[in-house]
């Protein structure tokens, strides 16, 4: 009988401990790493590493495949890009707890903070459960990744509070407790935390506002409390910080009186550095005091595709885009390419004079960008549509116009949103190496028709490892973050780390020839549903469990992963290090 199931031969290994990189092989037994170092003996398979990174398999945080992960074996695109856990349930959006009556308020509330199409969602989702635990085990099953869930605010709300919760309402001291009750019992059933919205930013497909943005303070801090007397779970967040004085004192309380965790979204402001500095500066004030407060922070700008197949465009707006808006792509492209009507498109645009119709946001020429087949997220000020355009002597309006003309009608521009209001990622930076962060807000399976940053893991490693011509950050670090803090900040504390003992859940990668494809339409969600997805090339292996279930960024069929349930505690190890590393640039 062969003494191991797979050894992994030979590789650059970076533990994700923090620890230096080194040569050895990896020897795999029952889903679990069994051995490091020089290994001998008899393997089922063996996987020649030579040459190879070999790290952990990646855990992304924050995702949105509440709806996809009840209908779909594989979570892509973020298994394409060496995630090997994902989390979803972010930002207090998702399907349970639920009456049977309020199924349409969840799934115009997931399309439209989260731009997944309802027809999708309508036809995707079978239902069949009302408490968080029986949504759980709809998702028992085989998938291409581990994946974990935690309880939304959102619905919540609406299941307690009804009519008066949908049209944000004060919760009363009854409606509180039956809030927290809920969060307690999903938590129990398996949920890894709960998690609420606090942003402007988030609406209902209809318009209106989420359930959440206004709950007081009380009811935050009694559903907290409530999670807090069952010693686990974690909280999440996301707010917009107007008051920050005030909205920071919720996340503190939140985690005072629950002894919980907690993290929330961190990002660079577009118009002034300040802003994380002073977000920064609390969290580390917070956490002199013992309370467990982390950022969640992009690792390149969050932005917003634009493309005539895409949710938004330059010209929507346009009174003349409404004649090809419902033709297909070739349809359109043939038609905006009659001279009688690309004339009249761009002067109903304003032509020369810039007179722009529709919203500034979609029309931002001076800081838009043409990503191309392989994108580089940290372009220069020089390669905006605007700056390009005046190169080529044309008006930046007819410029989009043919830039978006491109590959059949295909082609997609991006607009940064935030952590680019400067043209460069130096806040970026500062925040991904922050003592008290998590790189994360990749939001994969969500926003499927204005942002693909599902890719994140990739470009973390592929940017800020390698091609980033200064100011880099050393490769331990990053997968250290990417892997091993990100598992620990949401309770999993059996994976994201090649040692004995823990999950062997690995990637092997060829770094040299690691990078993020253009993203790409496919029509391929329920209901014909459109999405945007983006590949990756240098995967040669990723491994779940044992199991390799992706080689060379194809799917092998394996389908070793499993619904999470709660937190995991590490294993016990012989010699076990949890030392971090430091911050080296070179």
């Amino acid at each position: 009988m062969p003494q191991h199931d797979l050894i992994i031969r030979g590789g650059t290994v970076i533990d994700g401990s923090g620890a230096a990189r080194r040569t050895a092989d990896i020897a795999v037994n029952d889903g679990v790493i069994s051995a490091l170092g020089r290994i001998s003996g008899s393997t089922r398979r063996e996987i020649d590493a030579d040459g190879a990174l070999v790290a952990p398999g990646f855990v992304d945080i924050h995702a949105h495949y509440d709806g996809q992960a009840t209908w779909d074996e594989r979570m892509q695109p973020s298994s394409w890009h060496g995630v090997t856990t994902v989390v979803f349930g972010n930002c207090g959006v998702g399907f349970a707890p639920v009456h049977d009556q309020d199924h349409d308020r969840l799934v115009e509330l997931m399309e439209g903070v989260e731009d997944i199409p309802g027809a999708a969602l309508h036809e995707g989702l079978e239902w069949g459960w009302n408490s968080f635990g029986e949504y759980l085990d709809a998702l028992e099953g085989p998938k291409d990744m581990n994946i974990a869930a935690q309880v939304p605010h959102g619905a919540l709300r609406l299941h307690v509070m009804g009519e008066r919760g949908a049209n944000r309402e004060d919760a009363t001291d009854t409606d509180i407790a039956a809030m927290g009750r809920l969060a307690t019992e999903g938590i129990a059933a398996g949920a890894l935390g709960f998690t609420t919205s606090r942003t402007t930013n988030h609406k209902t497909s209809t318009g209106d506002f989420t359930p959440t943005l206004t709950a007081a303070a009380e009811e935050l801090v009694g559903i907290a409390e409530a999670v807090g007397r069952g010693n686990t779970g974690v909280f999440q967040l996301v707010s917009d910080f107007r008051d920050r004085d005030a909205e920071f004192q919720i996340l503190r309380d939140m985690c005072a009186v629950s002894g919980r965790p907690l993290s929330f979204t961190l990002v660079e402001s577009p118009r002034s550095e300040e802003f994380h500095h002073d977000l920064l500066n609390r969290i580390e004030t917070a956490r002199a005091e013992g309370l467990e407060i982390t950022g969640q922070c992009p690792v390149r700008p969050i932005g917003i595709l634009l493309g005539f197949e895409c949710t938004l465009n330059p010209f929507m707006r346009n009174p003349v885009w409404q004649e090809v808006a419902d033709m297909t792509a070739a349809q359109r492209v043939a038609a905006l390419q009659d001279p009688d009507r690309r004339r009249r498109l761009l002067q109903a645009s304003g032509g020369t004079e810039h007179n722009l119709v529709g919203g500034r946001i979609i029309e931002d020429f001076h800081n838009m960008f043409e990503l191309g087949e392989w994108p580089y997220y940290e372009p220069p000020a020089d390669q905006t549509v605007t700056r390009r355009a005046e190169a080529a002597h044309k008006n930046p309006v007819e410029f989009t116009l043919d830039l978006l003309l491109k590959n059949g009608g295909t082609n997609m521009l991006w607009l940064p949103l935030t952590n680019y209001g400067f043209m460069h990622l130096d806040g970026t930076r500062e925040l991904l190496t922050h003592e008290y962060t998590v790189p994360a807000l990749g939001d994969g399976g969500a926003h499927v028709g204005t942002i693909c940053d599902g890719s994140f893991p990739t470009t973390l490693l592929q940017h800020w490892g390698r091609d980033r011509p200064d100011n880099r950050i050393e490769l331990e670090f990053l997968v250290q973050r990417q892997a091993r803090d990100t598992a620990r900040a949401v309770g999993l504390c059996d994976r994201g780390v090649l040692k004995q003992g823990y999950r062997a859940d690995v990637n092997v990668i060829d770094f040299d020839n690691l990078r993020v494809r253009g993203p790409e339409l496919a029509y391929d969600l329920p209901a014909s549903g459109r999405r945007v997805l983006q590949r990756a090339d240098g995967y040669l292996h990723t491994i779940v469990g044992g199991e390799e279930t992706y080689a060379s960024g194809e799917a092998t069929g394996a389908l070793p992963g499993r619904l999470v349930r709660g937190a995991q505690p590490a294993p016990v190890t012989n010699g076990a290090s949890n030392g971090a590393s430091s911050v080296t640039v070179r």
